[in-house]
């Protein structure tokens, strides 16, 4: 079945795609993040996530948190540097309930005082969590490293300091200016025709009045590789190193997602994976990473090794890097390397949630959504070349920035 993307009487986007599935699954994502907090905000876009479940004008958390689950379902949500999403799974013949409940969550959450203090011991305790997990702290600190002085940078958990002197009032403030018209979009995957759908959607999301106010974010433009160690209390070193990729805008994000793939993606088989972990046995864990943000993009690669052998799986990472750069792919290399990355994209959307995440995703930032079809077609279109140009515009050692966690 195809998408279709719809406007709501009040000017709300609503993109849904129609599946025979017992399951069901509908969102409401919002093009806000972290990237959008000021300089005294810090970590509110992760406490919205967090405190918009904690009672609306007709109900407490308790009853929020058991809508869905009383009747096998699932609540929940997420924050990312440019977005945030409320979504639910349930069983297909309560997608009337579903609609109802994120509507009042997201229009109609009193966001209680006493909640809130209590939240906020939560999110303290998340971040003792990460403070307390080197390989998990160390990706939000790289990217503090690379986007320096930067909204991009921050942590989207905030600071100790800065969670505790978070207000409602703040709260309130962030939705105003940023959960606005061309910012949100209902998402939804499941067994309901449209027209059933839109009449719900109508029924509670098309009667308010969500104001369009104009939003810009800065762009980041002050690159600078660095190389910093940091100790910690632990037995391995963690590194990342990494640069600057292309933003979900840029043509060139299809090869270089292949090329990613390819280098250091979830397969056994990635070079990064063969080259390091099962020829030499230096690292347990070794990954390439690409996040592609509307302006921007970051490539990067974790490993954790032996603090003796972190330079040298530097030094072997360098050389498989000259290696994607210098050495063209061959016609078997390139025909299985789509192959493996079509079937990874096939599974991905075997889990629907994942498929409708992404289909809001996509209407977020484009209006519009490719089909799975076309979506294949730009990876089968891709080329040896395609795949050896960005290898050269993206891994090139100077440009990296490096960052360490070595045992004290």
């Amino acid at each position: 079945m195809p998408h279709n993307i719809v406007r709501l009487s009040n000017g709300l986007r609503l993109i849904h795609k129609e599946i025979d599935s017992p399951i069901s699954h509908f969102g409401v994502l919002v093009n806000a993040g972290t990237r959008d907090e000021t300089t005294t905000q810090m970590g509110l876009a992760h406490f919205v996530e967090h405190t918009i479940f904690k009672g609306t004008e007709k109900r407490n958390a308790y009853h929020v948190l058991n809508r869905m689950e009383t009747v096998g379902g699932d609540l929940n949500a997420s924050t990312s540097k440019e977005e945030t999403y409320f979504h639910t799974s349930f069983l297909s013949q309560e997608y009337a309930r579903a609609v109802e409940l994120l509507s009042d969550i997201f229009f109609h959450s009193v966001f209680p005082e006493k909640e809130l203090e209590k939240e906020k011991s939560v999110v303290l305790e998340e971040i003792n969590y990460y403070q307390d997990s080197p390989a998990e702290l160390i990706f939000d600190d790289f990217e503090d490293l690379v986007f320096r002085g930067h909204p991009l940078g921050k942590n989207i958990l905030g600071t100790r300091d800065s969670v505790k002197h978070m207000t409602r009032e703040g709260i309130l403030g962030f939705i105003a200016q940023n959960y606005t018209l061309d910012h949100i979009v209902l998402a939804s995957v499941g067994n309901i025709s449209l027209k059933r759908l839109v009449r719900l959607c109508e029924r509670y999301f098309g009667h308010n009045n969500i104001p369009a106010i104009e939003r810009t974010r800065n762009p980041f433009d002050s690159y600078h590789p660095q190389y910093k160690i940091v100790t910690k209390k632990t037995s391995q070193a963690n590194v990342m190193t990494g640069n600057l990729a292309y933003s979900i805008k840029e043509d060139k994000r299809t090869p270089f997602l292949l090329m990613t793939n390819i280098f250091g993606g979830q397969g056994m088989n990635s070079r990064l994976n063969m080259g390091i972990r099962e020829k030499y046995g230096l690292a347990y864990t070794i990954e390439a990473n690409y996040t592609s943000f509307s302006d921007v993009g970051l490539f990067a690669i974790y490993y954790g090794s032996d603090p003796q052998n972190k330079d040298h799986c530097l030094e072997l990472i360098q050389k498989e890097m000259k290696k994607m750069r210098e050495h063209k792919l061959g016609t078997m290399q390139l025909y299985y390397a789509k192959q493996q990355f079509v079937g990874q994209l096939n599974l991905s959307y075997e889990t629907k949630l994942n498929e409708m995440l992404s289909i809001g995703h996509s209407a977020l930032f484009f209006d519009e959504v490719d089909t799975v079809e076309e979506s294949l077609a730009e990876i089968c279109d891709t080329t040896a070349e395609d795949i050896m140009e960005v290898a050269n515009e993206i891994l090139v050692p100077e440009k990296f920035t490096t960052l360490a966690f070595t045992p004290r």
